[in-house]
C-alpha cells in the first residue's frame, strides 16, 4: 500500500501547486489523497483551468517610457513641441465659432500667426540651447509626421480661405481695403436694421444708395484680387438680404454690357433684313433699260445701202 500513497500523494501535489506555499508541510492520507483524486476530472483539464498570475500593468507601461538619451527629445524640443499644442488648440478654438457666419480671416489672424512662428522655430535649422535642432526629431523621426501634418492641415485651411488677401503680410493686421469693406458694410446693414420693420418699399428706396456703394467696392475688390472668404461669405448674405428677404432689385453695373448685347443681337435680323430690303428698292430705281437692237437683217440692209 506504500508505494500507492506515495503515487496518490505527487500526483495531488502535481495538480494543486497554486494552492501551495512554500516552506509548507503538507500530509495526506490515503483516504484523503483518493478523495482529491476523484475531485479532479484529469491531470490536463486541471493544468488549462488553473488561474495565470495577472500581469502588472503599470510595471510594464513604465518599461516603454524611457529609452536611451541619445534616442530622447531634449528638453528644448519638448518646450517647443508643447507651445506648438497649446497654440494649435487656441487656433482651433477660434476658428470654431467663426465658421458661420464665416470670420475666421478677422478673427483669427493673430492666432494663426503665432501658431506659423512657433512651427517656423521648430523647423528652423538653427541650433538651440545645447546645440540642438528639433527639425528632424519632431518633423521627420517617423513615419507619420503628425506635427507636421497637423500645421500643413492648418496651412491649406489658411490657403483656402485667401485670409493672405485681407491680411498684412506679417500677420499683424487687416488691410486698409478690408477695414473699408467691413465699415461700408456696417453701414449697409444698419440702413437695413432701421427699416425692415416698416414697409420695405422704403427700405429698397432709402438704402438704395449705400447697397449700391457696397456693391461697387466689391467689384473693384474682386478686379484687384483682394478678396478673403469672410467678404465673400458677407457679400453673398447681404445680397440674398436685399433680394430675397426684402424683395429689393438693382441694376449692377456688370449686367449693362450684357443687356446691351443681348438687345443688338435681338435687334440684329430686323437690321439685316430691313437694311437688305432698302438695298434691292434702290437697285431697283437705277436699274437702266436699254433700247432693243434691231435685227440683224435691217443690220445687212444699212450695210448694203452704205457700200
Amino acid at each position: 500500500m506504500l508505494p500507492y500513497n506515495l503515487y496518490l500523494f505527487f500526483v495531488f501535489v502535481a495538480i494543486d501547486v497554486p494552492s501551495l506555499k512554500c516552506g509548507d508541510v503538507v500530509h495526506l492520507s490515503a483516504s484523503e489523497s483518493a478523495d482529491k483524486l476523484e475531485a479532479v476530472p484529469s491531470l490536463s483539464t486541471a493544468a488549462v483551468s488553473s488561474p495565470v498570475p495577472p500581469v502588472d500593468t503599470v510595471f510594464s507601461f513604465s518599461l516603454l517610457s524611457s529609452f536611451p538619451e541619445d534616442l530622447e527629445v531634449s528638453d528644448y524640443c519638448s518646450d517647443l513641441l508643447h507651445i506648438f499644442g497649446q497654440r494649435y488648440v487656441a487656433y482651433v478654438n477660434c476658428l470654431v465659432p467663426a465658421a458661420r457666419p464665416v470670420k475666421v480671416c478677422q478673427s483669427c489672424y493673430s492666432t494663426y500667426g503665432s501658431v506659423v512662428e512657433i512651427y517656423k522655430n521648430i523647423s528652423s535649422d538653427q541650433m538651440g540651447p545645447g546645440n540642438v535642432t528639433c527639425r528632424d526629431s519632431l518633423l521627420r523621426s517617423d513615419r507619420l509626421m503628425l506635427v507636421y501634418q497637423l500645421y500643413s492641415n492648418l496651412e491649406s485651411l489658411w490657403e483656402d480661405s485667401n485670409c493672405a488677401q485681407c491680411v498684412t503680410g506679417h500677420l499683424e493686421s487687416l488691410t486698409n481695403d478690408t477695414l473699408y469693406f467691413m465699415s461700408t458694410l456696417n453701414q449697409t446693414l444698419t440702413c437695413f436694421e432701421k427699416y425692415q420693420q416698416g414697409n420695405h418699399t422704403e427700405l429698397c428706396k432709402n438704402c438704395k444708395s449705400a447697397y449700391g456703394t457696397l456693391n461697387v467696392l466689391y467689384s473693384q475688390m474682386e478686379q484687384n484680387s483682394t478678396l478673403c472668404i469672410d467678404i465673400e461669405d458677407a457679400m453673398n448674405m447681404t445680397r440674398r438680404l436685399w433680394s430675397k428677404n426684402f424683395n429689393c432689385s438693382f441694376p449692377r453695373e456688370e449686367n449693362v454690357p450684357v443687356i446691351a448685347v443681348s438687345s443688338f443681337m435681338l435687334f440684329l435680323p430686323i437690321i439685316f433684313y430691313l437694311s437688305s430690303f432698302l438695298h434691292s428698292e434702290q437697285k431697283k430705281r437705277k436699274l437702266i433699260h436699254p433700247r432693243r437692237a434691231k435685227s440683224n437683217t435691217s443690220l445687212m440692209n444699212i450695210q448694203d445701202k452704205l457700200s
